[in-house]
C-alpha cells in the first residue's frame, strides 16, 4: 500500500495549487519542499524600516561576491540584507552554462518558493497565444485553446484575489477581478494622449494579485486587503498578495489531508515498468544527507521548469534510458523566458501641484498590439509594457540630501516621470535547453547545464519596442525623453522560465498531453512552467495556477475511474 495518494514536488506557485486541489478532493497528499520552512510571524520582515537593518538593508559587496553573485545582480530591487534568506546562496546551489552562453537562475528554496517574492503582475493568455505556433508553423501546436482554460482562470482568480479592470480586450481577456488600483492623474492623461494618437493601443491598470475587497473565503485564511505599502518582497504580514504560503497551502492544510516535508531534495521519480506507473519519489535530506523513498499512486512535479526537467532526466531506467517520460527527447528542451531591456522614460507636465499617497503594487500596463491591431511588423509575436507615472519627489532616491529638508522634499509636489519597459515573447527552440552536467552538488545530484540563446526575432522585437516607447512618450507630450540602447537581459533574468516538458498532441514531439499528463506515464503530471508550449508575452504565473487546478481535477477523476 502506498504511503500517500499523491506526492507534490515543490510548494511554490503551482505546487501550492496542486496540493490545495488534491487535498480538497479528498486525497492524502505529501508536499516535498527542498528548502527550510518559512513562518511569516518569524521570517517576514515587512514591518522593519531600512534604518533598523544593518547597512540600511543593503547586502555588503563581499557577501554579494561570495554568496549572491547571481541572485543579487538579477533582482537587486528585491534582495536585501533583511530578506536574503528568501534567496538561495549561489555558492551552495551552483549550476553551469554551456560555452558561449549565459543564464541567470534566480531561486528561492523554502516554503512557498518564489511565490513569496514574485512581482504579482497577473494576466491571462489570450486566444491568439494558443494558436500562434500553428498559425506561424513554429515548434508545435498547443493541444488546448483559450476556451478550455477560461473557466479555470475564473476559478483561480476568485480564490487568489486579482485587482484589475475589465477592459474588453480580446488579446488580454478580462477576468474575475476585485477593484483595481486607480491610475494616477498623470497616468490618466498619458492614457488619453496615447490612445488618441495610436488607435488600437491601450493603457490600462496593471492587474495584480493583491486583495482590495477581501472575500469571506480569503478572510477565513487570515488574509486582508492590501495596505499599499509596497513592502511585498519582504513578505506580507497582511497576507494581501497571493502566495502559496498565504493561500493555497493553508487551504490544503485545513482539509487535514496535507503532510509537508521540508529539506527534502527529490533525486528521482520511481518507475515500475510492469505497471507503467510511477510509484513514488526518492529524496535526500538536505540537512542529514539521509536517503528515503516515499510511495504514492500519483505524482505531480512542481519543482520549477528547470528542476522538474532535471528530476526527469535523473530518473533513468531500462524503459527510459534518457530520462523518465523522455522517449521524445523533448525533456529539457525549448527553454523560454521573457525578454526585456527596452523602454523609455520622460517627464510629463501639468501635474506639478499634485502628489500621491501610498505605494501601489502596480501602475500601468500597455497590452500587446503588435500583430494584433498593428501588422506588417518586422518580427513575429509581440510585447507588452509595464510602467507608471509618479512625481519625482515621491520616487525615493531621486534627490540628494540628508535630514529634515531631504525627507520633506520626497513628499513635495514636483515633476512627474513616466517610465515604460517592454516584456516580449521568446520563441521556442529545441536547442535552448537544460541537460545534466557531469559535475555534482554536495548532495551528489548532477548540476544543471544550461544553454539558452536569443534569435534575431528577439533582437529585432526589442529594438522596435524601444522605438515605440519613445514614440508614445512623444505623443503624450513628454519632455526629457531618455531611451538607452537595447540591452537584452540575460536568459532567465526575468524569472519566467518555461517550456522544458512541453504539452502537445503527439507523444513523438511532446512530453505532456493537454491535461499536463505525461504521454508515456499516465499517473505523472507536471504543472509548473515546464508544460508551456510557447511563452506568450504576459506574465505566466496566473496560467500556471489555472493549468494546475485543471490538471488536479482531471487526475482525481482518472483515479476515481481507476484509469490510473
Amino acid at each position: 500500500m502506498a504511503d500517500f495518494d499523491a506526492i507534490v514536488v515543490g510548494s511554490g506557485m503551482s505546487g501550492g495549487w496542486s496540493a490545495k486541489e488534491l487535498c480538497e478532493q479528498g486525497l492524502k497528499v505529501l508536499v516535498l519542499e527542498r528548502g527550510p520552512e518559512i513562518k511569516p510571524e518569524r521570517d517576514y520582515v515587512d514591518q522593519l524600516a531600512p534604518w533598523q537593518e544593518k547597512n540600511l538593508d543593503r547586502i555588503s559587496q563581499d557577501e554579494i561576491s561570495k554568496h549572491y553573485y547571481k541572485q543579487y545582480p538579477g533582482v537587486a530591487y528585491a534582495v536585501k540584507e533583511s530578506n536574503k534568506h528568501f534567496w538561495v546562496k549561489d555558492d551552495e546551489h551552483p549550476y553551469e552554462t554551456a560555452e558561449g552562453t549565459e543564464y541567470d537562475w534566480l531561486r528561492g528554496y523554502h516554503t512557498g518558493g518564489r511565490s513569496i517574492m514574485w512581482s504579482r503582475q497577473s494576466y491571462r493568455m489570450g486566444p491568439q497565444d494558443f494558436t500562434a505556433n500553428k498559425d506561424e508553423n513554429i515548434a508545435i501546436d498547443w493541444p488546448v485553446r483559450y476556451e478550455d482554460i477560461a473557466p479555470w482562470y475564473d476559478y483561480v482568480e476568485r480564490f487568489a484575489g486579482i485587482a484589475g479592470n475589465r477592459d474588453g480586450l480580446t488579446q488580454l481577456p478580462d477576468g474575475e477581478y476585485q477593484p483595481p488600483f486607480e491610475l494616477t492623474c498623470a497616468e490618466k492623461e498619458f492614457k488619453t494622449r496615447v490612445e488618441t494618437a495610436f488607435p488600437g493601443r491601450h493603457v490600462i491598470q496593471a492587474r495584480v494579485a493583491h486583495i482590495t475587497k477581501v472575500t469571506d473565503e480569503q478572510r477565513a485564511l487570515g488574509r486582508s486587503n492590501c495596505q499599499s505599502r509596497n513592502r511585498c518582497h519582504f513578505g506580507c504580514t497582511f497576507k494581501a498578495y497571493f502566495s502559496s504560503l498565504h493561500a493555497t497551502l493553508p487551504a490544503a492544510e485545513r482539509t487535514g489531508n496535507l503532510t509537508m516535508l521540508h529539506n527534502a531534495i527529490v533525486q528521482s521519480v520511481e518507475y515500475d515498468a510492469t505497471t507503467n506507473r510511477v510509484t513514488g519519489v526518492r529524496i535526500v535530506d538536505a540537512e542529514t544527507n539521509q536517503r528515503r523513498v516515499f510511495t504514492s499512486r500519483l505524482v505531480f512535479l512542481n519543482a520549477s521548469t528547470i528542476a522538474s526537467a532535471m528530476i526527469l532526466l535523473q530518473s533513468k531506467s531500462e524503459s527510459f534510458p534518457n530520462g523518465l517520460a523522455n522517449s521524445s527527447d523533448q525533456v529539457g528542451r525549448n527553454l523560454m523566458d521573457h525578454i526585456s531591456g527596452a523602454g523609455a522614460t520622460g517627464l510629463i507636465h501639468g501635474f506639478e501641484n499634485q502628489t500621491v499617497f501610498g505605494r501601489r503594487p502596480g501602475g500601468i500596463y500597455i497590452p500587446r498590439y503588435a500583430n494584433i491591431t498593428e501588422h506588417d511588423k518586422p518580427y513575429k509575436r509581440g510585447f507588452g509594457y509595464q510602467g507608471g507615472a509618479t512625481p519625482l519627489g515621491n520616487a525615493g532616491g531621486q534627490k540628494a540630501g540628508i535630514g529634515k529638508a531631504f525627507k520633506e522634499s520626497h513628499g513635495a509636489p514636483g515633476p512627474w516621470r513616466v517610465n515604460i519597459g517592454a516584456f516580449g515573447e521568446h520563441l521556442p527552440h529545441p536547442d535552448n535547453r537544460v541537460t545534466l552536467s557531469g559535475n555534482t552538488d554536495k548532495w551528489g545530484n548532477p548540476l544543471a547545464l544550461l544553454s539558452v540563446n536569443y534569435t534575431e526575432n528577439e533582437h529585432i522585437m526589442l529594438e522596435e519596442a524601444r522605438k515605440d516607447a519613445v514614440a508614445m512618450l512623444e505623443a503624450a507630450g513628454c519632455t526629457d525623453i531618455a531611451s538607452a540602447p537595447v540591452s537584452l537581459t540575460v536568459p532567465g533574468n526575468r524569472i519566467h522560465e518555461m517550456g522544458s516538458a512541453r504539452m502537445g498532441r503527439n507523444p513523438a514531439t511532446s512530453v505532456l498531453n493537454g491535461w499536463c499528463q505525461a504521454h508515456e506515464v499516465p499517473n505523472l503530471f507536471i504543472t509548473d512552467g515546464s508544460f508551456m508550449t510557447s511563452s506568450a508575452c504576459q506574465n505566466p504565473s496566473l496560467s500556471y495556477m489555472a493549468f494546475s487546478a485543471r490538471a488536479a481535477k482531471y487526475a482525481v477523476e482518472l483515479m476515481e475511474e481507476k484509469v490510473i
